[in-house]
């Protein structure tokens, strides 16, 4: 089955190679276009708009239906600029952590701050380790562990390798060596 599977999305990506990430872009994008259509026909909420970005009625009704009618990838930063200008009340970027909160005008969008971030992840790795579970429920081997040596085990990652028991029971023996390791200095 897997195989199969696999000349399907092989086959399919070799026709379309971003199809699946469009697609993704076409349902976000459709969906904020749905929503802001629904808004659209609230005549309060436009004008509202219209006023705070220094525009007549009219003209905001104009970029707005432009911006609904534009495919996620002929947006332009005009589109974007008038369309979401009024709404965005704040922003603020973090460039070390490339983190971003951005605060929406209350009148016209309610709801709370929103922040995007850039988060490193390593690859998912399974949630114990086969030998860690089995040091675990050893107790010859981990019956005194403290619950803090236990969290520095199971922080323990691997590349490709699987440990046995008696690699974390020397480890917790490492931790408590006191040659492996130097007090603190105070400042």
């Amino acid at each position: 089955m897997r195989a199969r599977q696999r000349k399907t999305n092989t086959r399919d990506f070799e026709k379309q190679p971003f199809a699946n990430s469009n697609a993704s872009s076409h349902k976000a994008f459709g969906r904020r276009q749905e929503s802001r259509k629904e808004e659209l026909e609230g005549e309060n909420w436009l004008h509202l708009v219209a006023r705070l970005s220094g525009r007549s009625y009219e003209e905001m009704r104009v970029i707005i239906l432009e911006f609904l009618d534009t495919d996620v990838f002929n947006v332009s930063v005009e589109n974007c600029v008038s369309f979401l200008d009024p709404l965005i009340e704040s922003w603020d970027i973090d460039l070390t952590t490339f983190s971003m909160e951005i605060v929406l005008n209350r009148r016209l969008a309610p709801g709370r701050p929103k922040k995007f971030e850039f988060v490193e992840r390593e690859p998912d790795q399974p949630e114990d380790e086969p030998g860690l579970k089995e040091f675990l429920n050893d107790s010859s081997l981990s019956g005194t562990a403290t619950k803090e040596e236990m969290e520095f085990l199971k922080k323990l990652r691997f590349n490709g390798k699987r440990p046995t028991p008696l690699y974390y029971y020397r480890e917790l023996q490492n931790l408590r060596d006191p040659l492996h390791f130097r007090a603190a200095r105070s400042k």
